[in-house]
């Protein structure tokens, strides 16, 4: 099983970040297994960072191998999804971003890719392309989004990925995060939803 994130996948989240708008290709980044984080258990501030951040995304399962896959057959390659924090070490990603260095250590630590309960898509609309999103911090909305608003569709991000690494059934793919993401704290109960649907609820300690 293997982790496929897109980075800057939403103008204002990009703008917020004072990235690049628009970007010509999908931006990729992986994460390992280890990085998993799931069933509601809590997420551990590790102390290499000071301003550990939630990215708020639509996560995607693959359902069948897949390589090359067109744009056009691509919807084949999934049906369930749910929502997911891509837990972020903005000091470390900050710097390494100022001296021209990859920035995986501060995407792809242990526990950094927490992922809620999947559900089918066909029971929250069945359109992976007007899905709306948020997560909740101690009881209030922090984040909120829909998939309307990606650069690049779901659909895209598959064919474009599948160009490099083969698919495989049980990959995830988080779609990227809109604007609003921030810093979580200890006790911060954090509780994602696709629609309605709670499908994340966890805490940090």
């Amino acid at each position: 099983m293997k982790i496929i994130c897109i980075g800057m996948n939403y103008a204002a989240h990009n703008k917020e970040l004072h990235n690049t708008l628009i970007t010509k290709e999908p931006v990729l980044f992986m994460k390992p297994d280890v990085a998993l984080l799931k069933d509601g258990k809590p997420f551990y501030i590790p102390d290499f960072s000071s301003d550990m951040q939630y990215e708020t995304e639509i996560v995607v399962k693959i359902n069948r191998l897949g390589k090359n896959i067109a744009k056009r057959f691509a919807y084949r390659y999934y049906d369930e999804i749910t929502v997911g924090i891509d837990m972020t070490a903005r000091d470390l990603q900050n710097r390494c971003r100022k001296e021209g260095l990859p920035w995986e250590i501060a995407k792809s630590f242990d526990n950094s890719a927490v992922v809620g309960e999947f559900i089918a898509l066909k029971d929250c609309g069945g359109d992976i392309g007007n899905l709306s999103f948020q997560l909740n911090i101690n009881g209030e909305t922090v984040q909120q989004g829909n998939t309307s608003k990606m650069l690049f569709k779901v659909d895209e991000i598959i064919e474009y990925a599948s160009r490099f690494v083969t698919l495989k059934m049980g990959d995830l793919i988080y779609t990227g995060t809109p604007s609003g993401v921030g810093q979580v704290h200890i006790n911060d109960h954090l509780q994602g939803y696709v629609e309605d649907t709670k499908v994340l609820d966890f805490q940090i300690k």
